[in-house]
């Protein structure tokens, strides 16, 4: 992913800070969740969402350990570089040894990592990238490059 496609994903997502937590929603303003806000940056980013997102419970897969986002999200997603940049996707396991079920884009690198998500209770926020969600990064994507 180029600077310039990862500044255009920051500014994207930080439109949507401040939007409430909802599940399974994706209306920047009104409501989302994690996926969502990836759904919705696509959206600002890419067009149309690429497939339709199936109706899914707060435990997405845990019951059956199957890792549909991760699957769903490497299907239109591009591999991240091998060092984080803005604009990174980034997947969470939320606890060891579960399946990996949330989601967030780097917003800043470096020394004092930040990123945005949306997080049950809080909405959409730009939280630290502290060492405790650092330690819970199952996988980093980044989005295409043909980013409008």
């Amino acid at each position: 992913m180029s600077a310039g496609t990862g500044d255009r994903v920051v500014q994207a997502a930080r439109g949507w800070i401040g939007t409430p937590y909802r599940h399974q929603a994706s209306v920047r303003g009104v409501g989302c969740d994690c996926l969502g806000l990836i759904r919705g940056i696509w959206r600002d980013l890419m067009g149309p969402e690429p497939e339709p997102v199936p109706a899914y419970a707060p435990d997405w897969s845990e019951p059956q350990g199957g890792e549909w986002l991760w699957q769903a999200i490497a299907r239109h997603l591009c591999p991240a570089t091998d060092r984080m940049l803005p604009g990174d996707v980034l997947l969470f396991r939320m606890r060891e040894g579960s399946v990996a079920k949330h989601l967030g884009i780097l917003s800043r690198a470096g020394t004092a990592p930040v990123f945005i998500h949306a997080y049950s209770g809080h909405g959409v926020v730009e939280s630290a990238l502290g060492l405790s969600w650092q330690r819970r990064i199952a996988a980093r994507f980044a989005f295409p490059e043909r980013v409008q």
